[in-house]
């Protein structure tokens, strides 16, 4: 067996695999987040670390471990865990949805307009405030003693796995989004100097190949989490990469789209892809990269649905599969209704970057219901998939879904209609587990490399044909659904107000216990 540990930026979850890939158990836990200012996103990191004992504990109770070949990680990427030499975390974890650079990262562009472009130029992703750079550039403007005092700046997944094995390292998808250099797959000088942090490059962990071993469990680990002291431990990657290699994504061409509480939709190449500055360009182990554009809302927008206009359902035992079933029992296209899901604060990143879109109903009319309108935001989310694969220029063969979103036939068949692509669903549910356990099993030889292990444990749940017969349907339907998501971005986006600034850096209120 494998285990497989995924840190989330709310929830640990841990599961095992045997070694046909199939989901023997999983088990999970709440990550304790806290209280920040606005703008800030951080997170308890001796709580978490306990959070994960509590969890692999609870996963192997009444399970010998002897029977254990190895574990591998993955996680939330980027951000900065800032640890000293003995190991100790010198100040709560920052996670990668902060965004107390944005003013920094302001002062940066206006001083280089094409900062954004020169970034993009060589790690082939638009970054992200919480990226691990300007993260660090942040940290050395406004709490430069705890860079005096810090050894490593490590990602989730890297610290966890110091704490198991007592080794320090990243894997590449890390490196590249630093940003660093997705050609190179790797961190790079020049990234650095654009964020004027070359003086703070030591604090990044060695990269290395996520489908390698990493150390083993030591005994400290070991008696903590209830795993044999020696198992080997795999560098792991992140949590975007591992979700396609444990969804059965392991050749170019293929695509995955994680329906979560994002929506996130990627192809996979054999060579990394440059196209318009837009986007996020994944590093995956085996020599592959994953071109990905992401809708922000996911299956949030069924929580919307629920807390708005199904308030009576918040005692139904499913209240999604109720929601579904009214959905499925409305007219296809909704009547002419349409719903653009750009339900986010920080508004929408594809098919185009506008801070100030939202959200909203086109073509409501009085004979449109509450199921209509259910049935609109499924479409919805289906057309924005459709948007982003059309972003990302090369129109994948099949794409395999996961989340919890493909937990839903009737969902996974719109998708499938509305892109006109098969869309497979694997078996399993915690894929970005089974990914990481597949760098395990590869890092010990129960495979000859990470694509074979994949091919070899991929297990189809349901796939989804298109039905020709709606083709035409769902293409008048995409062109009335583009007229509304262009107004979400045009005049619309008055209504939303300025976008959203950081403003002045602001200290850590320490009223707050565990926030320094």
């Amino acid at each position: 067996m494998y285990v497989g540990l995924d840190i989330g930026t709310s929830m640990i979850k841990a599961a095992l695999f045997d070694e046909r890939g199939r989901e023997i158990a999983e088990r999970g836990q709440r990550a304790r987040q806290l209280h920040a200012p606005l703008g800030w996103s951080e997170i308890d990191g001796e709580a978490t670390w306990r959070a994960v004992c509590a969890v692999i504990g609870r996963l192997m109770e009444g399970r010998d471990p002897r029977a254990l070949r190895g574990m591998g990680l993955t996680g939330v990427m980027l951000g900065a865990w800032l640890v000293d030499g003995r190991g100790d975390v010198l100040r709560p974890p920052i996670l990668w949805n902060d965004a107390r650079t944005q003013s920094l990262v302001d002062g940066l562009v206006a001083e280089t307009p094409d900062l954004i472009a020169q970034i993009y130029g060589e790690s082939g992703s638009t970054m992200q405030l919480g990226c691990t750079l300007p993260i660090l550039a942040w940290l050395r403007r406004h709490e430069p003693e705890i860079l005096d005092r810090a050894k490593w700046a490590l990602p989730a997944k890297d610290y966890i796995r110091f704490r198991l094995t007592g080794e320090i390292a990243t894997d590449e998808s890390e490196g590249a989004m630093a940003p660093g250099s997705a050609r190179d797959r790797t961190y790079s000088a020049s990234q650095a100097a654009r964020l004027g942090v070359s003086g703070l490059t030591h604090l990044l962990a060695p990269v290395r190949r996520g489908e390698t071993l990493g150390g083993r469990v030591t005994r400290a680990a070991a008696e903590a989490t209830g795993l044999p002291e020696g198992l080997p431990v795999a560098i792991g990657t992140g949590d975007t990469s591992a979700c396609a290699l444990g969804a059965g994504c392991y050749r170019a061409e293929q695509a995955a789209s994680v329906l979560g509480t994002t929506c996130l939709n990627g192809v996979l190449l054999d060579a990394p892809a440059f196209g318009p500055v837009q986007g996020l360009l994944f590093i995956l182990p085996g020599g592959l990269w994953m071109r990905t554009m992401v809708n922000v809302a996911g299956t949030t927008v069924l929580d919307w649905a629920l807390a708005t206009l199904c308030r009576d359902l918040a005692a139904d035992p499913a209240p999604y599969d109720t929601m579904g079933a009214l959905a499925a029992a409305a007219p296809a296209h909704a009547g002419g209704l349409v719903f653009v899901p750009y339900l986010s604060a920080s508004g929408v990143i594809a098919p185009r970057i506008e801070p100030r879109a939202r959200a909203g109903f086109m073509g409501l009319a009085p004979q449109h219901d509450r199921a209509t309108m259910l049935r609109a935001i499924y479409e919805g989310i289906a057309h924005a998939i459709r948007d982003c694969y059309a972003q990302i220029g090369r129109p994948p063969s099949d794409i395999r879904l996961c989340g919890g979103g493909a937990r839903s036939a009737f969902w996974s068949q719109i998708i499938a209609d509305a892109t006109g692509t098969v869309v497979a669903v694997p078996e399993g549910s915690q894929f970005g587990a089974k990914g990481a356990a597949l760098c395990a099993a590869t890092a010990i030889g129960d495979f000859a490399d990470i694509r074979e292990a994949s091919a070899a444990t991929s297990i189809l749940h349901r796939r989804h044909e298109p039905d020709p017969r709606a083709a035409s349907r769902f293409d008048e339907a995409h062109l009335r659904y583009r007229i509304a998501a262009d107004a979400a971005m045009g005049p619309l986006t008055a209504m939303a107000g300025p976008p959203p600034r950081d403003g002045a850096a602001r200290k850590p209120d320490r009223s707050h216990p565990g926030t320094d």
